[in-house]
């Protein structure tokens, strides 16, 4: 995993910056009990963004009569994030520093596909002991596969590379919703946005593939080797693939 405090100085400017931004807030716009007609609460005053890391999400969540949250076990990421929220707070997914019940809306944008099951079902159970009735849980599911998932040579590679040496996804949408069934929590509908600037080029691939997928490294030399050299193989080497788009869905506690 990256060490988030090294990564906080630049981190906002590698991911896609503000246009991804808005986009992934909005994407959770559309499913905060504003947005949802007949959800009970019908307006989020309390809303906590978990692994907010610089806030640049966070920030845009805010509107008037809202109280935004914004909890990092980073604090580095904190540092930056005190700059767009009059709340951050350092803490862990699965020990939330809020009581029972006194949240409208919890957000993991960026946390469960690095996570362990374990850890995933920890963050669920937690944001349902949080929520209030009818309040809403909203998370980004099979991240990692968006990666994947464009139309493209090589996207398509890597599909299939994926398919073949990777473990479940801990992100993965059935996964999240059978532990939020266990914890009270129904889905309620999904979302989507483009990863702006967010999609990589054959040369990029081979470098992560190399340096940086989990799965790479676990899988025998001799195919990633291979999947390395299909890669190569791809016409237009530094010429970015079109941006993933990532799902969002939306889970409501019955209470």
């Amino acid at each position: 995993m990256l060490d988030y405090d090294l990564e906080a100085a630049t981190y906002d400017q590698t991911r896609g910056g503000m246009e991804r931004a808005r986009a992934a807030a909005n994407a959770v716009l559309e499913l905060v009990p504003e947005l949802v007609p007949g959800l009970v609460p019908e307006r989020t005053a309390v809303l906590l963004d978990v692994a907010c890391g610089t806030g640049i999400v966070s920030e845009l969540l805010k509107a008037p009569g809202r109280t935004v949250i914004g909890v990092d076990a980073s604090a580095g990421m904190l540092e930056v994030a005190k700059t767009r929220l009059e709340l951050p707070v350092r803490g862990d997914a699965t020990r939330l520093p809020i009581a029972s019940h006194s949240a409208d809306a919890v957000t993991f944008m960026w946390l469960l596909h690095l996570v362990s099951p374990e850890v995933v079902a920890g963050a669920v159970r937690e944001a349902a002991r949080v929520l209030r009735p009818g309040g809403v849980m909203v998370t980004t599911v099979n991240k990692n596969s968006a990666q994947f998932s464009t139309e493209s040579d090589a996207g398509a590679l890597l599909r299939a590379a994926q398919r073949e040496l990777a473990p479940p996804a801990t992100d993965d949408f059935e996964r999240v919703n059978a532990v939020a069934a266990e914890a009270g929590l129904e889905y309620v509908g999904g979302s989507g946005y483009v990863g702006h600037n967010q999609g990589k080029s054959p040369r990029q691939w081979i470098r992560l593939v190399r340096e940086q997928f989990t799965w790479s490294h676990d899988a025998a030399p001799e195919r990633i080797a291979e999947l390395c050299r299909e890669l190569g193989a791809l016409p237009g080497q530094d010429v970015r693939r079109p941006d993933p788009v990532y799902r969002v869905a939306g889970f409501r506690w019955q209470g």
